[in-house]
């Protein structure tokens, strides 16, 4: 009889985890300089954070996808794999990744801390209340909003019009009866009636804010520059009118400190902020990015989504702000979803079909043509199947190599480290070579409407874009009221090229509408809302969370 493939969560509880300090202590930092949370997490002191500033950076490697399909890809696991796997030959080398979001870990994905013999540990821990970060977030934005509306109670003296109030109240769930409210009902000491809704935490401008900020000063400079609704005479209104930024940034101080963490083999990891990538920017913390780049020869970090999201915020947005210099990129790729692009149904994915195989590689090669754009040389990790056949992972390698890309296959769910040491071995030979000579895709004195059709034709392959004549309107008035250098984080599905969900493979001469503009001046970008796209989700019809439990021991079941 088969051995019984044991489930992530099984993977996980059998860790033989070190001591937090003794990871900190592999990448030098001292047991007094962290914040513990038990055993196994800890928090990095913001004044250690500060003292290594001066110190050389390490080379930064991006893993980001094809267009994600229900079939699975395994980005976060690669991630992990490939930091293990650089540790493996002999490299100190850190990941960095997002901290998974309570709505998506109950909802449809499950957790979001790698998977098989490829994870951060505890993993329990990382994919529910971790160490607070995301509670503190919500807080944060909260306090702004009911500062906001207490200012309106007690006498409006910004003279702030109650039907252009912006700013949103948030929770960490998918919740789709909050999406649109109605607040302060029940008479006059609840205030004033008006329409309102919620977003989830991740997609909230506070925690973009939180995760490109470089220091406690730039934080809370940044939350003061918040615009939370207009005038009568339309004039911006900021949170540091409300006096909000000083208590927003308390409570944020020590959610503020990266998190340290470890993989299944001891390796350190710094997981730290998840801004949703489809609706916001999609990568970890730049404070840990850069902590990890001063601390290690390598550092291995993903972005949220396929290229066309992730990948290009990170570099668009991402790197432009920190000054980021990546030095190449992995795109993650699995002959499944290759042949679900191609045409091929979710359960008829286990059988050979090189056809499907060849029509959805168009996917892939459009992702690989996108991230060649941006100056930084190119890998293909493929995530092996055990339903992958020979003749289906040599056509795989055979059109890789026929756009002058490698394919390597990889096993690091089943085999840790041992099943990405190929991929270590080559992506430190593309970095040795010195091919890398970043760019970003646009400038930032490019017209705002430009860096939008810019994005949605070089990347998406469109025709052009389109929008109603308010919004465009809208973003003639952002350009001239000096939001005009600022980069643009798009908001589409993640799942085509376009704003179709429903359209596989790599569609072209597609119209990208922009439905709706949103200034985030905190976070120092511009939202383009594009197609139906929601900033709260729902649970679906059998969510995640109906299989999650705890037993009488308090040992956790159902998370994957």
């Amino acid at each position: 009889m088969a051995e019984k493939v044991k489930s992530d969560i099984e993977i996980a509880r059998v860790a033989k985890m070190k001591p937090v300090e003794v990871i900190a202590a592999k990448l030098g930092i001292p047991a007094g300089e962290i914040f513990r949370y038990g055993h196994h997490k800890a928090k990095i002191s913001l004044d250690y954070v500060a003292s290594v500033e001066g110190k050389k950076d390490g080379k930064l490697i991006l893993v980001t996808a094809m267009t994600p399909t229900p079939a699975g890809e395994g980005k976060t696991t690669t991630t992990v794999g490939l930091g293990d796997g650089l540790n493996r030959i002999g490299k100190k080398a850190i990941i960095c990744l997002r901290e998974p979001s309570l709505g998506p870990c109950f909802g449809v994905k499950g957790g979001a801390a790698g998977g098989g013999y490829a994870q951060v540990v505890p993993m329990e821990d990382i994919n529910l209340h971790f160490t607070g970060d995301f509670h503190a977030i919500a807080a944060a934005n909260n306090l702004l909003a009911a500062m906001l509306d207490n200012h309106i109670y007690w006498g409006n003296e910004l003279n702030i019009d109650q039907r252009r109030v912006s700013w949103r109240r948030v929770v960490d769930m998918n919740d789709r009866a909050l999406r649109q409210i109605v607040s302060s009902l029940g008479g006059v000491a609840n205030g004033f009636p008006r329409e309102d809704g919620f977003d989830i935490v991740v997609a909230s401008e506070v925690m973009a804010i939180f995760c490109l900020s470089r220091d406690l000063a730039d934080l809370k400079k940044r939350l003061g520059n918040i615009v939370v609704a207009q005038t009568r005479d339309r004039k911006p209104v900021r949170a540091r009118d409300l006096q909000a930024e000083g208590s927003m940034a308390t409570l944020l101080k020590d959610a503020l400190m990266p998190n340290l963490v470890q993989t299944l083999e001891n390796n350190p990891a710094f997981i730290h902020g998840g801004p949703f990538a489809n609706i916001a920017h999609g990568c970890n913390s730049v404070m840990a990015t850069r902590l990890g780049l001063k601390l290690a020869d390598y550092v291995v970090t993903e972005a949220g989504f396929g290229a066309d999201l992730g990948a290009e915020k990170f570099f668009n947005i991402k790197c432009r702000k920190a000054g980021l210099d990546p030095a190449a990129a992995v795109i993650v790729a699995t002959i499944r979803a290759l042949k679900m692009h191609g045409g091929v149904a979710k359960d008829s994915l286990g059988k050979e079909d090189i056809g499907a195989l060849e029509r959805g590689f168009s996917n892939l090669a459009r992702h690989l043509e996108n991230v060649g754009q941006f100056g930084v040389p190119r890998v293909v990790a493929v995530n092996r199947f055990t339903t992958d056949t020979d003749a289906e992972i040599a056509k795989v390698q055979e059109l890789c190599k026929a756009v002058g890309v490698t394919a390597i296959m990889c096993t690091h769910w089943a085999h840790g480290s041992a099943g990405t040491e190929a991929l270590a071995k080559h992506v430190v030979g593309m970095i040795e070579t010195g091919g890398a000579k970043f760019k970003p895709l646009y400038p930032d004195e490019m017209p705002l409407w430009d860096k939008i059709r810019t994005i949605a034709q070089t990347l998406y392959g469109a025709k052009d874009i389109d929008a109603e004549t308010a919004i465009k309107t809208r973003i003639k008035d952002l350009q001239e009221g000096g939001y005009g250098h600022y980069p643009i984080c798009m908001a589409k599905t993640q799942y085509s090229f376009s704003t179709d969900a429903a359209k596989k493979g790599a569609p072209s001469g597609h119209v990208v509408n922009v439905r709706e503009i949103r200034v985030s001046a905190g976070a120092e970008f511009l939202i383009a809302v594009c197609g139906d796209i929601m900033t709260m989700p729902g649970l679906p019809k059998v969510p995640a969370a109906v299989k999650i439990t705890v037993d009488d021991k308090g040992q956790i079941d159902g998370l994957f």
